[in-house]
């Protein structure tokens, strides 16, 4: 990133900002570094849960300070990226003014997965990765369509 170049701002929406949007979160800061601003909320926020705590922890993210926001923090702010990354929040989510690409990326929500802590885990590393692959691609595409900057404008008649 040059000091002309600002961050790309990046927002991750899910329901209850608990689980998909926090691994979002915590996943585009690590791999995209200074490159990116990156938050998340909710529709309806509630708590982060513990065991996306556990599953960031696994692969060496601290995310013990992370709390969980309302989308309603962010409606002043500009993005260039809104992400909804359930299908809840894609249909409650509010319109955000300004320029930006709106983008919804379905995963499963591991809160709801049942049985025991170790089964539940395993639903939530399985999401995590999931939104791990998906977050590289777009890293780079979002990052070289930073630099790019803006299109020269033709003068030709």
């Amino acid at each position: 990133m040059t000091e002309s170049q600002p961050p790309v701002r990046v927002l991750f929406v899910c329901t209850g900002n608990s689980a998909r949007s926090q691994m979002a979160e915590a996943i585009l800061g690590r791999i995209g570094g200074p490159d990116f601003e990156v938050h998340s909320a909710g529709t309806h926020p509630g708590t982060v849960n513990p065991m996306t705590l556990r599953a960031l922890s696994e692969i060496g993210i601290d995310w013990s300070g992370a709390h969980s926001k309302s989308v309603v923090e962010f409606l002043d702010e500009p993005f260039d990226y809104v992400i909804t990354v359930c299908d809840q929040a894609r249909e409650a989510c509010p319109v955000f003014p300004g320029e930006h690409a709106s983008i919804h990326w379905g995963f499963d929500d591991p809160a709801a997965a049942r049985g025991t802590d170790a089964e539940r885990l395993v639903v939530f590393r399985r999401v995590l990765g999931e939104i791990s692959i998906r977050l590289k691609p777009f890293a780079e595409v979002a990052r070289r369509g930073r630099d790019r900057g803006p299109e020269p404008i033709s003068r030709e008649a």
